[in-house]
């Protein structure tokens, strides 16, 4: 528990709300899927389960996702370059 004090209150400068942002993000996020997949089921457990769940694989979904941006990116800026040194 010292150790997440620690990082908070290393975090928790006025320009850096970072951290606070992703919890609320995270409590956010839990509070929709699980309401989403209560209505959806009716059983609690269930809903629960799946706001556990899902925010995992979207967290693997969204690294994948940030490679193939990047590499997006970084080809989009080698075409311009090769256009402006054909152009030259």
């Amino acid at each position: 528990m010292s150790t997440l004090k620690l990082f908070v209150h290393n975090h928790s400068s006025k320009g850096d709300q970072s951290f606070l942002k992703t919890i609320t993000f995270a409590i956010t996020h839990f509070t929709v899927a699980f309401t989403v997949a209560y209505l959806l089921t009716g059983d609690i457990l269930i809903g629960s389960l799946i706001a556990m769940v899902e925010p995992a694989i979207n967290t693997v979904a969204y690294f994948f996702h940030e490679k193939i941006w990047a590499r997006h990116q970084r080809n989009t800026t080698a075409n311009a370059m090769n256009l402006r040194q054909n152009t030259l």
